[in-house]
């Protein structure tokens, strides 16, 4: 019973941490429209496997990768911010183009995932949101590994979701819609890589 009742939290957990907007929701967005509900899904998979990640590290309260994300975080927000300037600049230059769902999958998985990790302000988001929930004490164990599974469950069931609702609408795209949303979600993209700057140079 207590497996069940951490496995339900731990998706409560992970639908929490992963469905605000931000960049990996942008790309997911952007990859579901282009190419399909299977290149949504994967990129959403590489998402969680990084919330899985620092939600394993919350979870058993590994201090010592905590301390070593937080006194790193001005180098990695700083890479991060830089490869989303990047990919936004590619999106919003290049010309989109409908493509098998199948193509790119292993690129999608590494880009969400990487993009995911450079945001290690993560695992104290799952530190409080655990806490939250009651379950912010240190568990070892069975108990633990229930609670990382849903995490994974949670983040997956958002990114089923919005794939799902984006390829619902992506048969209504034409060419010239699909440009501008194109266009619109490596703006998005990059906007959000400023922000890291702007919040790395606040010492937010």
């Amino acid at each position: 019973m207590q497996e069940l009742e951490l496995l339900l939290r731990g998706l409560i957990a992970g639908l929490v941490i992963a469905a605000p907007v931000g960049p990996v929701n942008v790309v997911c967005m952007n990859r579901a429209l282009l190419s399909g509900w299977r290149a949504g899904i994967v990129c959403g998979l590489g998402s969680a496997a990084a919330d899985t990640f620092y939600g394993a590290v919350a979870g058993f309260s590994i201090t010592f990768v905590i301390d070593f994300l937080i006194r790193e975080l001005f180098w990695i927000r700083l890479w991060g911010g830089i490869l989303l300037v990047i990919i936004g600049i590619v999106y919003f230059f290049k010309e989109p183009a409908r493509r098998d769902d199948r193509q790119d999958g292993s690129a999608n998985f590494r880009l969400t995932f990487f993009l995911t990790l450079t945001n290690p302000t993560t695992v104290l988001s799952f530190i409080a949101v655990l806490a939250a929930l009651g379950i912010g004490r240190h568990r070892d164990g069975l108990p633990t590994i229930f609670l990382i599974a849903g995490i994974f469950c949670g983040s997956m069931l958002w990114w089923i979701i919005l794939s799902s609702a984006v390829t619902r609408i992506r048969g209504h795209a034409g060419g010239r819609p699909l440009r501008w949303m194109h266009r619109i979600g490596g703006l998005a993209i990059g906007c959000f890589g400023i922000a890291s700057f702007l919040l790395r140079r606040s010492g937010i």
